[in-house]
């Protein structure tokens, strides 16, 4: 619409909370719509029908009415918003855009007037910017309304390459999120607001599942300034919160490079749901049969583009991951395909979830850059020296892998079930497994002193009950034979998904990008290292705390010692020492000891604010003892 209008419908609204420049934010209901004609040919306020064959189009004081009020109402409610709601002209700005030297806060302080008195003068407040658009319009002004603001109508889907320049004042993230919640879900949350094209990106958590979190790029700031008074806006029975983000944030999440990805997302008005959980083997023609009717049901989801439209994800070697995205043609054809959820393909139940571009391209991304195992970081005392817990690489399956232990079950109750097999483990041979919390997380390595003992063990005590000393209940256990690098490969965060599947038959996670495991060594003496630098060298760089830095003291026995080069980074396994002397807890602090020389006093400027506290300051001093005060 570039021509003037023939009518303007003068708008306004008032909800029973907040008003003036925090209408809407409130999340409060519409209460009172007022409106009045104008006639913008004849110049002059109408008060019957238009005719046939005009135009009309609204003006608001403001962008909040229409943007903040009248579409979120409306998204909340599941009520249709007329066509002539899609398009308005905002008053301020058309009036600036005339009067660009003229005192906008004379203006604003007459119109916003009828905020501070009561309800029933809306109606003034309606008559007064009648009379402001009849002086625009009249000479020697003869300000013409065209080019109306719009509001877009639906959120488009799309890709955003990496080498993209995204603006860092239109993007925001959104906190909270249902984990069922697609890009279509974000769109209507936003409702009002005009997001960019692909603009809604689902982030995913370090196991490829969504995390409750969402990074939303609108077309311009003013855009992002009006969705970030949605903070604490419900969606559902759950509040949203809602921040600042950048552009970099974006782009990390959404921005791709793969041709594969953008000819996959090509196709418009389509419907993208993820399979989860495929077997190996599955091809083309089984996902186009798993989505086919079965006998005597009439529903059908057929998949838009047959085999053009899945898209399996697989590893930079080729291998699959055993996810999949396939493209629906419509919102009726993708709700019938999601009510095959935890249907069988093949020996395996698949797992369907509505999926939106961004997280096409996230995935991907994902499975085609990173690493298999994380790279470590470098550690915070690089001088500290290296001592590796983990067990030598070898081939030989001299090593057992025992799932479904009993949460309760402890280092006694393990060696317990072993029996005559406690002889044969190597020295700090026993490996419990914790999840993040720091909870046992059923599983347990143990390296034995031959293959042929661990495969005994393995035959003889496979599915054999273990009950715990602390627990009343008791659970199967499986016992497999496996080998050290499989071993460290699980320890420092990958997965045996893809060289055991027949143990994780059905609880694999097959992505091999689980967060790294943390590493809480046994209590155990060693010899007391020399000094990195001497001490007058020491001294020299780092007077007068240099000595204490740089020179490693000795540990009493029973002290723990934190690694450099392991604790930093790794995140779930603890190591117990084979027994006899194994502990039944595990300890993360050292034990307090009396200092053999004075202790120095160190400042640690620049400390993060999410800083976990004492077990971060004790990791940065690794190796070295802190006095107790």
């Amino acid at each position: 619409m570039t021509a003037q209008v023939d009518y303007l419908v003068v708008l306004f609204t008032a909800t029973s909370g907040a008003s003036g420049e925090l209408l809407g934010s409130d999340e409060k209901e519409l209460v009172q719509l007022v409106w009045q004609l104008v006639d913008v040919k004849n110049k002059k306020v109408k008060v019957n029908s238009v005719g046939t064959g005009t135009s009309v189009c609204l003006c608001t004081d403001g962008q909040l009415h229409i943007r903040q009020v009248i579409h979120p109402e409306a998204a909340n409610k599941n009520a249709l918003v007329p066509d002539c709601f899609y398009s308005f002209f905002d008053l301020r700005k058309e009036f600036k855009k005339h009067f660009p030297t003229s005192d906008l806060k004379a203006l604003n302080v007459h119109i916003m007037a009828e905020f501070t008195l009561p309800a029933e003068v809306a109606v003034q407040q309606v008559r007064v910017m009648a009379s402001i658009i009849l002086a625009m319009l009249s000479e020697p002004f003869c300000h013409t309304f065209s080019n109306p603001e719009r509001v877009s109508e639906k959120f488009e889907t799309g890709t955003c390459s990496k080498m993209e320049k995204v603006c860092d004042h239109t993007v925001i993230r959104a906190r909270g999120l249902p984990w069922q919640s697609s890009d279509q879900d974000i769109a209507r949350f936003f409702r009002g607001l005009n997001i960019a094209k692909g603009g809604a990106a689902l982030c995913l958590n370090a196991q490829g599942r969504r995390n409750g979190e969402a990074l939303v790029r609108f077309v311009s700031e003013e855009h992002r300034d009006l969705a970030l008074q949605r903070h604490k806006h419900h969606m559902g029975n759950r509040y949203i919160e809602v921040y600042k983000a950048t552009g970099e944030d974006f782009l990390k999440i959404a921005g791709g490079t793969s041709n594969e990805v953008a000819m996959f997302l090509s196709r418009e008005d389509q419907i993208i749901v993820r399979m989860r959980g495929l077997p190996f083997t599955a091809t083309h023609e089984q996902v186009l049969a798993f989505f086919s009717p079965g006998e005597g049901l009439k529903e059908t989801c057929p998949v838009s583009g047959g085999k053009d439209g899945i898209l399996f994800v697989r590893y930079p070697d080729g291998r699959p991951t055993g996810d999949a995205f396939v493209l629906f043609a419509c919102e009726e054809h993708a709700q019938c395909a999601l009510r095959k959820h935890k249907e069988i393909l093949g020996r395996r139940y698949i797992e369907l979830f509505k999926s939106t571009a961004a997280e096409v391209q996230q995935v991907l991304n994902r499975y085609s850059s990173a690493p298999l195992i994380p790279v470590a970081p470098a550690p915070l005392v690089s001088m500290v020296p290296a001592m590796s817990l983990l067990p030598p690489p070898g081939g030989a399956r001299d090593c057992l892998r025992l799932r479904g232990l009993p949460y309760t079950a402890s280092i006694e109750d393990i060696l317990t079930f072993l029996g005559e097999f406690t002889h044969d483990i190597r020295p700090h041979g026993v490996h419990m497994v914790l999840n993040q919390q720091g909870r046992p997380s059923g599983d347990c390595f143990i390296q034995m002193t031959s293959a042929e003992r661990a495969l005994q063990a393995s035959q003889r005590l496979h599915k054999h009950m273990m009950s715990s000393q602390r627990g009343a209940n008791s659970r199967y256990v499986e016992v497999f034979p496996c080998s050290a690098d499989e071993m460290g490969l699980v320890l420092m965060g990958g997965s045996l998904s893809h060289t055991h599947t027949h143990i994780h038959n059905r609880s694999r996670s097959g992505t091999g990008l689980s967060p790294p495991p943390c590493l809480s060594p046994p209590s155990y003496s060693f010899t007391p290292a020399p000094p990195v630098l001497p001490t007058e060298a020491a001294a020299a760089l780092y007077p007068p705390i240099g000595q204490m830095l740089l020179t490693p003291r000795p540990l009493p026995p029973g002290h723990a010692y934190y690694p450099g080069a392991a604790q930093l980074y790794m995140n779930y396994t603890a190591y117990y020492p084979s027994p006899p002397g194994s502990p039944t807890t595990v300890g993360f602090f050292p034990s307090p000891s009396s200092l053999s020389t004075p202790g120095g006093l160190v400042r640690m400027p620049g400390l993060t604010y999410n800083s976990n506290g004492v077990k971060d300051l004790i990791n940065a001093v690794q190796g070295y003892q802190v006095r107790d005060r």
